[in-house]
């Protein structure tokens, strides 16, 4: 019997904590609006609580001076106000399974279709059929939620598909460039904060002074701290020890964590249909993950 490293232990640990960290993502940024907070609050607290515990470490480590001041650009606008806006205004249409299963469940199928176009990366026979299961899942999944919630999902599933779009571009930059945990916190997070602060605390709406202390401290704590830092920490060390296709493999399970735990918490139907359809997006997901000997180090 084969017996895993103190190592391997605490990355399948860090890997299957981020997938509830990201499944409770979805659950507190759908109710956010329930506190009186706009989404442009939650934009500030992703970026000025955040850089908080940021900027004190850029200033220590210097990650930008490895990197192009096109390279500080181009991350920078693809983890900024955009892209969370959008994702912040989808949670606003669509409940927080669609979440999971929009923008986590298609990451790999746009991934895909990046790598090709972009890259004339072609990809395998697994790959393709994980792709087409991903594809027609979601596919199932739009029309079910379509005819069980309001008329307007579509429009927070289209927002959900976009925030992929961002992130996908993302993870493919930071892979080719090499990118640091630090020079992602850096422009991810120093910069936009730097740029995106003034102008939400001068010309933007806010319901910050009349929000409840309680949901305000829950968004506050969850928006601004635990999947920036908090989720980009665990994800490193999974993928350092137990390698990036074993995590990719346990992060599988967030479309579905995040509608169960949107099911059980909000109350949010979920049909046998979309049961079945959020089933199948698992198997292709688990499908186009590429299987290579997890690292020990």
């Amino acid at each position: 019997m084969t017996t895993r490293s103190p190592s391997q232990i605490t990355g399948h640990a860090a890997a299957w904590s981020i997938v509830f960290v990201w499944s409770f993502w979805l659950i507190v940024s759908r109710v956010a609006s329930q506190s009186g907070l706009t989404i442009y609050d939650l934009a500030a607290m992703r970026y000025g609580l955040a850089a908080l515990i940021a900027v004190p470490l850029s200033l220590y480590y210097k990650p930008w001076k490895e990197l192009r001041p096109m390279q500080i650009v181009v991350v920078s606008v693809i983890l900024g106000p955009v892209y969370i806006l959008c994702v912040f205004s989808a949670f606003l249409y669509a409940p927080a399974a669609h979440g999971g299963i929009f923008m986590n469940g298609v990451l790999p199928l746009i991934s895909i279709l990046f790598g090709l176009v972009l890259f004339r990366a072609v990809p395998g026979p697994r790959q393709v059929l994980g792709a087409a299961l991903i594809l027609v899942s979601t596919i199932l999944l739009a029309w079910d939620g379509t005819a069980t919630s309001s008329g307007d999902a579509w429009i927070g599933d289209l927002l959900f598909v976009v925030g992929a779009v961002f992130f996908s571009s993302y993870v493919i930059l930071s892979e080719r460039w090499g990118l640091t945990a630090m020079q992602v916190i850096f422009c991810g997070t120093v910069v936009n904060a730097v740029l995106y602060v003034p102008v939400w605390a001068l010309w933007l709406p806010s319901g910050l002074a009349d929000a409840p202390l309680q949901p305000l401290l829950l968004q506050a704590v969850y928006q601004g701290f635990v999947p920036n830092l908090v989720g980009l920490i665990f994800i490193a060390h999974a993928s350092r020890t137990i390698g990036n296709s074993n995590t990719s493999s346990i992060l599988a399970a967030v479309p579905g964590v995040g509608g169960l735990l949107g099911a059980l918490i909000l109350g949010e139907a979920l049909s046998l249909f979309s049961i079945a359809a959020i089933a199948l997006l698992t198997v292709g997901l688990l499908t186009s993950v590429r299987r290579k000997k997890p690292a020990l180090a």
